[in-house]
């Protein structure tokens, strides 16, 4: 049969692009336009061998094998076949099982079906050396690409390469066709712009060490809200040398909960307004508005504005069109929340709240963020740079359309 088959084995080409546009084979750091890719691999595929496409095998892995956004966008695709190996985590890393396998066993069968007459492989694992001299020996020509190597150097198994019939890669240009770098992947996981209070904050004096000292007094903290909505490692929890704000030699350190507190009214706010709000919801904390505040209470989820048919096509988008980069997941849901607002003043008082999203929306959205497989649990221990850039997302949206209204 005069047709193509492309075999993808997606750790490797979005690995191989990340290192290639970021610096590190970390597939968070670039978005992918799935829809892009696959033409660009048909056009290219169609044009190498002269053959017209049967069918692009997308070959990843996934935690438990449970399809992620991607692969549920990928598989309704057209001429689009998604096989899912394992994903596991093993010494820090996460590792693909039976991936490999999977793209053996079809290479070898479509060859020995004579499905095909020309297969191109996308990948560098050196385990499919066997299945590629099987499928050459049943009359199939077996074309090898490769991204290009962000050091120059190879990218895929040597015996692969010298066994393959004909042999391209793939440049930066034909990459960036459908990936890119993530918003702030250059600079780590993006955040909100900083609001003035807080730098006041920061900037105020610290009140002095206690000239005897004595046992330290234990503030309790909430370690899984640290960092929330903006705030930054270590504003949750006391430096090295205990209070006053400063470490073992002496030096100024990040000022904690407990030292604001104690500086009473020698804070001079930027504005009347202005008031310290932190991230944990235990401890040396004064946000101006309780939770149980009949204000903060008036706030609506997003549920409670989403109407069924809404709730479908939000789902339909998810799928689609939202990549499940942790800082876009948060702009999505803080932009589905803001047009569905029946009283714009609510998202000025939202915008008030900062960097504290309240408890109720806040839940709802780490638990729409856990549908794009984040907050997982790795090594027993949640991700906290997802939740810091899942709120940031949120945060940034806000403030655009806050400060859309303010220059109107």
């Amino acid at each position: 049969m005069d047709r193509c088959v492309v075999l993808v084995d997606a750790g490797y080409l979005l690995g191989a692009a990340a290192s290639l546009l970021a610096g590190e084979p970390s597939r968070p750091r670039i978005t992918v336009d799935h829809a892009a890719l696959v033409q660009a691999l048909r056009e290219r595929a169609e044009a190498d061998t002269g053959c017209d496409l049967l069918r692009i095998y997308w070959f990843d892995g996934a935690p438990d094998r449970v399809p992620q956004p991607e692969h549920r966008r990928l598989r309704v695709m057209p001429r689009v076949t998604v096989r899912l190996g394992a994903l596991t985590r093993s010494d820090g890393r996460w590792a693909q099982k039976g991936v490999d396998a999977a793209m053996h066993a079809e290479l070898t069968e479509l060859a020995r079906n004579r499905a095909c007459a020309d297969i191109v492989l996308v990948t560098g694992d050196g385990d499919l050396l066997p299945g590629l001299m099987s499928a050459k020996e049943h009359g199939v020509a077996v074309h090898l690409w490769a991204v290009q190597a962000a050091d120059g150097d190879y990218n895929q198994s040597e015996d692969l390469v010298a066994e393959a019939d004909e042999r391209r890669v793939l440049d930066r240009s034909w990459i960036t066709q459908a990936v890119r770098l993530s918003e702030g992947a250059a600079t780590g996981a993006p955040h909100a712009a900083p609001r003035p209070e807080i730098a006041a904050i920061l900037a105020a004096p610290l009140p002095e060490a206690p000239a005897a000292p004595g046992p330290p007094e234990q503030v309790p903290h909430d370690h899984d809200t640290s960092r929330k909505n903006g705030t930054h490692r270590g504003e949750d929890t006391d430096p090295p040398g205990g209070a006053g704000g400063r470490d073992a030699a002496g030096a100024r350190a990040v000022p904690t909960p407990k030292d604001l507190a104690s500086l009473g009214t020698r804070i001079a706010p930027p504005e009347p307004t202005a008031t310290l709000r932190w991230s944990s919801d235990r401890g040396w904390v004064d946000r101006g508005l309780p939770e149980d505040s009949p204000e903060v209470a008036a706030l609506p989820m997003l549920s409670q504005l989403t109407t069924a048919e809404q709730r479908w096509a939000d789902r339909e988008e998810d799928i689609t069109a939202v990549s499940g980069d942790p800082f876009e997941v948060g702009q999505v849901f803080a932009r589905r929340w803001a047009e569905r607002l029946a009283a714009p003043e609510q998202l000025r008082q939202l915008s008030g709240e900062y960097p504290r999203i309240p408890h109720r929306i806040d839940g709802e959205l780490l638990r729409y963020a856990a549908r794009f497989g984040l907050l997982a649990h790795k090594d027993d221990q949640i991700d906290e740079r997802d939740r810091y850039a899942i709120r940031a997302g949120f945060w940034r949206e806000v403030d655009t359309r806050t400060g859309a209204e303010r220059s109107s």
